[in-house]
């Protein structure tokens, strides 16, 4: 069959649509994205603002349209942080259900960890024992760790690097200026403080093998010497925790528009890169990992899998 899914995130509304079947590898067929940041579109009461959903019912219409016009046999729709977290969250839900006719379900932190977890054991499979995987978003960070399919442990921390760089890093708008550095040392100082509560409940379970997904840590791995995407799926990645510090400490002292150029960072996520190596350097540190393995599956594939398991005949 053919699946859409449309993923409404804090920085992008990204449409992947794939060929599947239960027990096949999903192979994509289209994917498409729009930069709304709708994160950085919530006001001060903490609702979206008219702008940001007008936004965000335009390129759910423009998803819908897509997903039709390529014969998709279902569309799952879903918001993470940035819509979970608004104030009227309820308000623009309907709007958006009433205006393009999809519902969009709003996941959970946990629930959005244990999807990417289900996708990363898929993709290393059974062999690759207790894993721990993690997953650096723009409003949230996710971290699940266990045996089976479903994690023994999953949490969910809003550490999310476009939230830290807006919330934390104040990050010059202009791009022009790198943080301050005793406000990166404040952010390291508060990511640790959030960790405290969930390392020993990781810890507790344990892992053979750490995992990672997510642009930030593909973004920070490229940087460190990992093959670049055009490398293609197939190709190894890794971070070691020696690869990040370096990295770290160069691009602490970079403005975010020259971040964009080079290569492998995305310029629409440029500005948030120092606090998501931030986040990646404390979780590492922490949870005494010295080398992560990039997953190319993450969320979206989670919900592929979790939608495939559910038609699956008995």
């Amino acid at each position: 069959m053919r699946l859409g899914v449309l993923d409404v995130g804090s920085n992008t509304v990204h449409l992947l649509v794939v060929d599947a079947h239960h027990g096949a590898h999903p192979w994509p067929a289209h994917s498409e994205k729009v930069v709304l940041r709708l994160a950085e579109q919530i006001g001060p009461d903490g609702a979206l603002t008219e702008a940001g959903a007008d936004g965000l019912i335009k390129a759910v219409s423009m998803a819908r349209a897509a997903a039709d016009g390529l014969d998709a046999d279902d569309l799952l729709a879903f918001a993470t942080s940035a819509v979970r977290d608004a104030t009227n969250a309820a308000e623009v839900l309907a709007r958006v259900r009433d205006e393009t006719g999809v519902r969009l379900a709003v996941l959970s932190g946990a629930d959005e960890a244990r999807m990417t977890f289900l996708a990363v054991r898929r993709w290393f499979g059974w062999s690759a024992g207790r894993l721990l995987a993690m997953d650096i978003g723009g409003g949230s960070l996710e971290l699940a760790a266990g045996i089976d399919e479903d994690p023994a442990v999953a949490v969910s921390l809003p550490l999310g690097a476009g939230r830290l760089s807006r919330e934390r890093l104040r990050v010059d708008p202009a791009g022009t200026l790198p943080p301050a550095a005793e406000a990166v040392e404040e952010l390291r100082e508060y990511v640790d403080g959030m960790l405290d509560p969930v390392l020993e409940k990781l810890t507790e379970v344990g892992w053979e093998r750490p995992v990672a997904t997510s642009k930030t840590f593909r973004m920070l791995a490229r940087l460190a010497g990992a093959a670049p995407s055009n490398a293609g799926l197939w190709a190894r990645r890794s971070l070691t925790r020696t690869g990040l510090r370096q990295v770290l400490g160069f691009i602490r002292h970079i403005p975010p528009a020259q971040l964009a150029e080079l290569e492998g960072v995305s310029t629409g996520r440029a500005h948030q890169l120092l606090a998501g190596a931030v986040v990646a350097e404390a979780v590492l540190r922490r949870l005494d990992v010295e080398t992560l393995e990039i997953c190319p599956w993450a969320l979206r594939e989670g919900v592929i899998l979790r939608r495939l398991d559910q038609l699956a005949p008995m």
